[in-house]
């Protein structure tokens, strides 16, 4: 009702409010009224800061678009703004009477923290914000400009730590995994109604992207407090180091997985013992590596990386998992496969089922990054070879021996080949298939001796899994129809069995070279397919422009 008014009606309208509410206050005082005239007087206060607020607080679509022009750099923020606005009725965000809101001042608070959330951004025009809280600054900007600056450094954080890269971008870098869509209104709602969700909320974001920031919060402390210590060996005389050894290169060993967690205490001993031996195989475990209790150059030379890297690392992490949508993790049940670990989890009821090895794509044949649901189990299959191995492969060796496919068990098929069932069929005894138009799958491999590598890509970009068999049983163990000696049975290699599941498991692969398991320990793989490093340049590179 008061939006039409000018100044001067405004005053009018002061007047004969006061009069009125006068008329009233002493009516009431005559007649002995026991109400209480504060509280009628300050409703009255209230109506008149209302209708004040309103007035000078209403943004309009030509106070955004002389906003923009006044401010061009923001321009990438214009239609997530109209949109808040429009989704607000147009009302004032930021102010709380004639100044700024707490809940304001506290998100300008985050956005100068953003380094906390391993973000390098930097919102165009910050100094006139920086200008906005700061007490000592007399010139202050018109109102509806700092309203519409707060609306855009709302924007900014939020599109940089809950969204990241966008949709588009990400599948011209091959991430083909579901992506999730954010509301700029809805979130604002949120974080208004409970602003400890700046700090934490699964619902906005992966959980694993808060376990990230804790590793990120550590090793920048190590490194701010040097404690990330070249360990120094000699080069050319340089042997494994073996329990039982010692030196003073072990006490240097021991220092490092003291610093990083690996040994809770630091004796600074230089012998090899045994609370060593324990902790050289946690540090193994972290980085993906052979579980034994030598030490070699790699090794050393891996912990003489520069602590640099590993922040870097966590940070590019971060940012995938702003792009994972927060349901996954809460679903019934799924497989997940992490290419730079090459592991894989099976999680039912929120606990993981099943780990296994597994390998993956060479560099010329990578495993695509995407998700799907596994429908059916086949057991004891056929492997019908892919045409491009029987132009590339197949052709060149059966024209050198004419019983080529007869000694590998394979057959001619309507023109194609396949490779019949058996111990010794490329797909193992056992395959998991989620249609997908890249043709990729789970299988089993008889070729169990490639899981003895650290760096296990081998294949044509199918995923081969080390407890193929186990996972079956597992998936299946609910399922009165496929008990264990069924499968047993099915599994014999005689003949192709089909299992339709009866409900769909989804199955995500995806691409994290830092993951921090429930212990809070963060391990570190190999950049196997060098996607960090395209990352961080699409991320930090100068040349592009950051969000």
């Amino acid at each position: 009702m008061f939006k039409n008014l000018n100044f001067k009606n405004m005053r009018n309208f002061t007047l004969s409010v006061i009069t009125a509410c006068s008329f009233l206050l002493f009516s009431f005082a005559s007649a002995g009224s026991t109400l209480n005239l504060k509280n009628e007087i300050r409703e009255f206060d209230n109506v008149f800061k209302n209708s004040s607020r309103i007035v000078l607080g209403t943004i309009d679509a030509a106070s955004i678009n002389s906003f923009y022009a006044k401010y061009p750099k923001l321009k990438q923020y214009q239609k997530d703004v109209e949109d808040l606005y429009k989704k607000k009725e147009y009302k004032t965000i930021w102010y709380d009477d004639k100044s700024v809101s707490e809940f304001g001042a506290l998100l300008y608070h985050k956005v100068g923290l953003l380094n906390e959330q391993g973000i390098k951004a930097k919102m165009p025009y910050m100094d006139l914000v920086d200008d906005v809280f700061n007490e000592t600054v007399s010139n202050k900007l018109p109102q509806k400009d700092t309203e519409l600056l707060l609306s855009n450094m709302y924007v900014f954080y939020a599109s940089n730590v809950y969204s990241g890269v966008d949709a588009q971008t990400l599948k011209k870098i091959g991430w083909f995994l579901p992506t999730k869509t954010i509301s700029y209104d809805r979130i604002l709602d949120s974080l208004m109604g409970d602003p400890s969700r700046l700090n934490k909320d699964e619902n906005l974001l992966f959980g694993q992207y808060y376990k990230l920031q804790d590793a990120l919060k550590r090793y920048r402390t190590i490194e701010k407090n040097g404690l990330w210590k070249k360990i120094d060996i000699d080069e050319a005389n340089f042997k494994e180091l073996k329990p039982l050894d010692s030196g003073k290169v072990v006490q240097q060993i021991r220092e490092r997985l003291y610093v990083v967690g690996d040994l809770k205490e630091n004796s600074k001993s230089q012998y090899y013992d045994q609370e060593l031996m324990d902790a050289v195989l946690k540090y193994k475990k972290r980085y993906g590596l052979k579980l034994n209790y030598t030490i070699d150059k790699d090794h050393i030379a891996q912990m003489n990386e520069p602590i640099g890297n590993r922040i870097r690392t966590i940070m590019l992490n971060m940012e995938r998992c702003r792009w994972i949508p927060t349901q996954l993790a809460k679903a019934d049940e799924y497989v997940m496969v992490n290419i730079p670990s090459f592991r894989l989890v099976y999680v039912k009821n929120g606990k993981y089922d099943l780990v296994s090895d597994v390998f993956v794509g060479t560099r010329m044949t990578e495993t695509v990054i995407f998700s799907g649901n596994i429908d059916r189990i086949v057991f004891s299959p056929y492997w019908y070879v892919p045409a491009s191995i029987i132009k590339n492969e197949l052709k060149l060796k059966m024209a050198e021996d004419k019983n080529y496919l007869a000694e590998h068990n394979m057959e001619w098929n309507g023109g194609a080949v396949r490779q019949k069932p058996g111990p010794n069929n490329s797909l193992g005894l056992v395959k998991f298939m989620f249609p997908n138009p890249n043709d990729i799958y789970l299988h089993d491999t008889p070729a169990k001796s490639l899981f003895d590598f650290e760096k296990r890509i081998f294949s044509h970009g199918c995923i081969n899994v080390r407890d193929a068999k186990q996972l079956a049983i597992e998936i299946l163990k609910d399922n009165p129809d496929w008990p264990v000696d069924k499968i047993n049975n099915a599994m014999s290699g005689e003949k192709e069995t089909t299992c339709m599941l009866k409900n769909k498991i989804p199955i995500y692969i995806g691409y994290f070279t830092a993951w921090v398991n429930d212990e809070g320990e963060v391990g570190f793989y190999p950049d196997v397919y060098d996607r960090d490093k395209s990352l961080d340049k699409l991320l930090y590179s100068d040349s592009v422009a950051l969000k």
